[in-house]
């Protein structure tokens, strides 16, 4: 066994699964397409209150001045947001999009960004990503990565099936997220302590809001521009613990 071998394994089920919901998504009527996309919003709103959870986790609460869990989950987003939007991500994302779109060959009229863009952060959001990720840097198994890899093989099976060639097209930044944090187990040993985590499994169960909202087309929020939060908040989880 290699390092880095449970991200390819997750790469290999993303891109299976797309491959088999697009070859059974061009046999489904345009309002069973639609009944799958609707569907798929509502779980992802039912992955994101697992992921609120920790919010309320008395570990959490605890690691954290009392009564600053809250304001530091406002202040990652808020910041994060903040930074996301000066770098313009959500955009750079959709003209990534954009340009796999061509590169594929679909349609501009196909739902191609869309499929890239949600399946992208759905995939790459979420604390099996991070530790499953630093898990098999410091080689101590790729057991969460194999579990989030049967998550995400059926999870792209039903996106491709209704967002088509866009989903498979997610599989790109997937490795570079997870085998970015691959590399920060290797060299680093153990990166982030259980708060921390926790702190980026809140902010980004509030993103999987986002995307089912979206998914819902209840309210398009730039998600993309969220990201940072990931980044920030396990930072100002530190500055608060150490108060």
């Amino acid at each position: 066994m290699f390092v880095g071998l449970g991200t390819l394994i997750n790469v290999v089920a993303i891109a299976v699964g797309s491959f088999l919901g697009i070859s059974l998504g061009s046999k489904l009527a345009k309002k069973s397409q639609k009944m799958i996309t609707d569907v798929l919003g509502l779980i992802t709103l039912l992955g994101a209150t697992s992921a609120l959870i920790p919010l309320w986790s008395t570990s959490f609460i605890q690691a954290l001045p009392k009564g600053s869990s809250l304001l530091l989950v406002l202040a990652s987003m808020l910041f994060g947001g903040l930074i996301g939007s000066a770098l313009n991500l959500e955009k750079r994302l959709d003209s990534f999009g954009e340009k796999l779109r061509k590169r594929f060959g679909a349609s501009s009229e196909s739902s191609f960004i869309e499929g890239f863009v949600s399946s992208s952060l759905l995939f790459v959001i979420g604390p099996l990503a991070i530790l499953g990720s630093v898990s098999d840097g410091m080689s101590q198994g790729i057991d969460q990565l194999i579990l989030k890899s049967s998550l995400d093989f059926f999870a792209s099976m039903a996106f491709a099936s209704s967002l088509g060639w866009g989903v498979m097209a997610s599989i790109i930044p997937v490795a570079i997220y997870q085998g970015a944090w691959t590399v920060a187990g290797f060299f680093l040993g153990s990166v982030l302590e259980p708060y921390q985590i926790e702190a980026m499994t809140i902010c980004g169960g509030l993103m999987l809001v986002g995307i089912g909202l979206r998914l819902l087309n209840i309210k398009k929020i730039a998600v993309g521009n969220l990201l940072p939060a990931l980044v920030v908040a396990p930072i100002l989880a530190t500055v608060l613990h150490s108060l």
